[in-house]
């Protein structure tokens, strides 16, 4: 089965940088001198595109020095747009409506498949230990007695968003690689509008468990070092001693940051060395828009992502089979 053979290539170690890169010392990469740029001619403006899943205020205040930063460092507007759910961002990809955003694997993929190749990566973030990969999770109050996977029979669950790679494509394919019917494994699923408003929609009740995102790194009892959950326990709108984890992915491709194909090189290389940069000129703004601290980025192409592009060519198949 392609899609277990797949994974089963991340699961293997493709996800993690030879060591020369992890070790390699961000410090190397300077910051692009502050400066009009020759390419502001066909981009006078970056506009920039932010997912769904976190309340579009908290978006906008995570994101509101980094735009600030690019603005003094290429002397062009920077302009946030913050989007309802994931499609947002693929459709503003599509009708060439922002340069660059940060996707998820499967978004990324899907506006690849749509857009015929009219978008590519140029960096993804890297995890503590220098790998570029992290988990799906199956969280559900702790005082629902549910301690596995197997006693979600029957119960209700809520996915993160259709585009999702960890709150939806990813959990779909490994439930159904163990084997499990989810169309009546479970009471019912549903989608909860983003990876915030399914932790949320277990806090209040309204299901069982969620899956969302997290770098499976650091202190459980924290929300580990990066993600959703992280970024839940940090803004105190979760305590994850309220909560239990049932069930962990293999290791999924980190989401990388995507600009528009047809932009200028000159953009995609200074834009590229702005975020290789980051995080050791500007810690403070790095850690707000990632969740989180981490080892920086690491350089990717769209080959990385290949599998993603074929369990999205599955998922499409399997919809049809289910119409």
């Amino acid at each position: 089965m392609i899609t277990r053979r797949s994974l089963a290539a991340f699961a293997a170690g493709s996800l993690l940088l030879p060591a020369s890169l992890r070790a390699q010392d961000a410090a190397a990469v300077a910051m692009p001198a502050a400066g009009e740029r020759p390419w502001v001619k066909d981009v006078p403006q970056i506009r920039l595109g932010l997912l769904g899943g976190e309340n579009e205020a908290d978006r906008l205040g995570r994101f509101g020095d980094y735009a600030k930063l690019i603005e003094s460092t290429f002397k062009v507007p920077a302009r946030l747009y913050p989007a309802a759910d994931y499609a947002g961002v693929m459709q503003a990809f599509a009708a060439k409506q922002i340069e660059a955003s940060s996707m998820g694997a499967s978004g990324y993929a899907g506006t690849w498949l749509d857009t015929d190749g009219g978008v590519e990566p140029l960096v993804v973030p890297r995890e503590q230990d220098g790998s570029i990969a992290y988990v799906s999770v199956l969280i559900v109050r702790r005082d629902s007695g549910i301690i596995s996977l197997d006693q979600m029979r029957g119960k209700s669950l809520a996915w993160a968003d259709p585009n999702s790679t960890s709150g939806y494509l990813i959990p779909r394919s490994e439930l159904r690689g163990a084997g499990i019917d989810i169309n009546n494994y479970f009471s019912r699923t549903g989608f909860a509008g983003g990876h915030e408003q399914a932790v949320v929609a277990v806090q209040q009740g309204q299901y069982d468990g969620a899956v969302t995102w997290a770098s499976g790194q650091g202190d459980e009892a924290e929300g580990y070092s990066r993600g959703n959950l992280r970024s839940m326990v940090d803004k105190g709108m979760l305590k994850m001693s309220d909560m239990r984890i049932i069930w962990k992915s293999r290791p999924i491709p980190n989401g990388p940051l995507v600009v528009r194909s047809d932009l200028p090189a000159a953009f995609k290389a200074d834009f590229k060395q702005f975020h290789l940069a980051l995080p050791t000129a500007h810690p403070a703004i790095y850690e707000q828009i990632e969740k989180g601290g981490g080892k920086g980025y690491a350089e990717v192409t769209h080959e990385m992502f290949d599998p993603i592009v074929q369990l999205r060519r599955e998922e499409a198949a399997e919809r049809r089979r289910r119409s």
